[in-house]
């Protein structure tokens, strides 16, 4: 028998439907709680045949902030004995910093918004009147739009710094932003799944807010700060394939097996900035009725396929996808 898959991941309501598809096709797994995880540093073989990491680094959010850190030892434990993965420790690395992820762009010559990176927040200050207002200020681990502030003028930056209302997060670095005007208040995030575009979605914001987080999930009690900043509706689109090249050429310069990057069209030049690359990718809920399938018939695919690979059988996909985006 194969060792089983191991399916790593801290939300409790995600990754439901990829459990279910799992089972439905009798895909030999473990759940593995990243919370509850304990891993012995000394073994040299791991009891699963291929680690999918589905950690959030919104984790934080939700009493979870250990796990984070804890999940990417493991992974690096993990790759030192040979462990096949899917979005192993080099795109957790990537999903952890929103500071290199701009740097990745920037390596790519994708455009983004203007951006300098802080560690302390009085910082906040000198990086604004660079980028230009108004700004967001991000934690560099984020995660579903968590902890990102607005500031239309300088007086509200300052107001904040001094207050010691500026919280850089979990490793005390922050991204100062220059917030773009989005045109019609539209974001599109644009889904790529082993090298490949997977489907992309088109959503409304409500006006006046600054949260680009495109999931439905950051509707989830508990989650951020209660404002997602998300309207309706959420439908399918096709954007120009030169943007889904350039994710794609994002996510495989970040390691990334899978994943999603979203994109505004500022209503100041009317030209595209990618500003967010999501190695954790939960997909759009209700997904057959916004997309026309079931994006995670697609992910146990790759995952019985990588399965397969890793084990030398054949004979793990036991039953054939329902949906397909090709």
């Amino acid at each position: 028998m194969p060792r089983p898959v191991a399916i790593l991941y801290e939300h409790p309501e995600w990754f439901r439907p990829l459990f279910v598809e799992l089972e439905r096709r009798e895909v030999p797994f473990e759940r593995l709680h990243a919370a509850e995880l304990t891993w012995d540093p000394a073994s040299t073989t791991s009891p699963y045949g291929l680690v999918v990491n589905r950690m959030s680094p919104s984790a934080w959010t939700r009493g979870h902030a250990g796990a984070i850190f804890h999940t990417r030892h493991y992974l690096d434990h993990l790759e030192s004995i040979g462990t096949p993965m899917i979005n192993g420790p080099a795109a957790f690395d990537v999903e952890l910093s929103k500071a290199r992820q701009v740097g990745i762009m920037a390596e790519l010559g994708i455009r983004h918004p203007p951006t300098r990176v802080i560690a302390d927040p009085a910082q906040a200050i000198p990086a604004a009147a660079e980028v230009g207002y108004p700004v967001l200020v991000k934690p560099n681990i984020g995660g579903s739009g968590a902890g990102i502030q607005s500031f239309d003028q300088p007086s509200e930056l300052d107001a904040a710094v001094h207050a010691r209302a500026l919280a850089l997060g979990l490793d005390g670095v922050g991204l100062v932003q220059q917030r773009l005007p989005t045109a019609d208040d539209q974001i599109v995030r644009i889904e790529i799944l082993d090298d490949r575009y997977l489907y992309a979605i088109r959503l409304l914001l409500t006006p006046g807010t600054f949260n680009l987080c495109p999931a439905d999930y950051c509707q989830v009690p508990g989650m951020a700060d209660g404002v997602s900043g998300r309207g309706v509706p959420i439908e399918r689109f096709d954007p120009p394939e030169e943007l889904i090249e350039d994710a794609r050429r994002l996510l495989a310069a970040a390691g990334a097996d899978l994943g999603g990057v979203e994109y505004l069209v500022s209503a100041d030049d009317g030209l595209p900035y990618m500003y967010d690359v999501n190695a954790l990718s939960n997909f759009v809920a209700d997904a057959p009725s916004v997309v026309g399938f079931d994006p995670f018939a697609d992910l146990v695919d790759l995952i019985v396929r990588r399965a397969a690979d890793a084990s030398g059988e054949d004979n793990l996909s036991l039953q054939p996808t329902v949906a397909s985006s090709t």
